[in-house]
């Protein structure tokens, strides 16, 4: 009997490593792109930096800065539900983990609003006002669409993972002892938020 058990937790062990390699594999790919997205932008505002600085100043920094403010609460409090369930606090890491999922949804929100401001200003690309403009702040507004748009879409999927793992901890399917799903969904938010880190001063502090 005691060899089953050495045998299981053996096994246990060797899907969690395995499972934490797969995410970041899965993370040092994303970052590839988001990285190329990154270098594609350094070589327009190389090229183009006064009609950076002009677009920047459309950006709401208010909203910017809340929205900041935003995901690195949500990150706080999918790593504090996950220091939770290891502790065998099934409730509260369920509550944080919903608290998470309100932050990103917060976040989309803040998000819609200013992406239908600019709209409404017709500044969106292809537009015939944005198309009047220069070179440079034509394509300031294509990568803040593009990146900032997929970003999003990262945030959605984060929210959506995670509504997954509050159901999973609230049956008992993570638990004090197999907690690795909940771990690397954190993993992904705490990617998520990086990427955000990066695109907050990219569009919105170069003014």
């Amino acid at each position: 009997m005691e060899t089953n058990l050495e045998d299981h937790s053996d096994q246990y062990h060797i899907d969690y490593f395995g499972k934490k390699i797969g995410m970041w594999f899965f993370l040092f790919t994303e970052l590839l792109f988001f990285g190329g997205m990154f270098l594609l932008y350094s070589v327009f505002r190389y090229r183009y930096p006064a009609d950076f600085h002009a677009g920047a100043k459309g950006e709401d920094l208010v909203i910017g800065s809340i929205n900041t403010a935003i995901l690195l609460t949500s990150s706080l409090s999918i790593a504090i539900s996950v220091a939770a369930i290891r502790k065998g606090k099934r409730n509260l890491s369920a509550v944080l983990q919903i608290i998470t999922i309100l932050s990103g949804l917060a976040f989309l929100v803040n998000k819609y609003f200013e992406w239908s401001e600019k709209i409404l200003r017709g500044m969106y690309p292809n537009s015939p006002i944005l198309m009047e403009q220069n070179k440079g702040v034509i394509l300031f507004y294509s990568l803040y669409y593009v990146m900032t748009g997929i970003h999003g879409l990262h945030v959605l999927i984060g929210v959506a993972v995670i509504s997954f793992m509050v159901v999973f901890t609230l049956r008992g399917t993570i638990t004090q002892e197999k907690f690795s799903k909940l771990e690397n969904t954190g993993l992904y938010w705490h990617f998520v938020d990086i990427v955000w880190i990066y695109l907050f001063p990219l569009f919105y502090l170069i003014t």
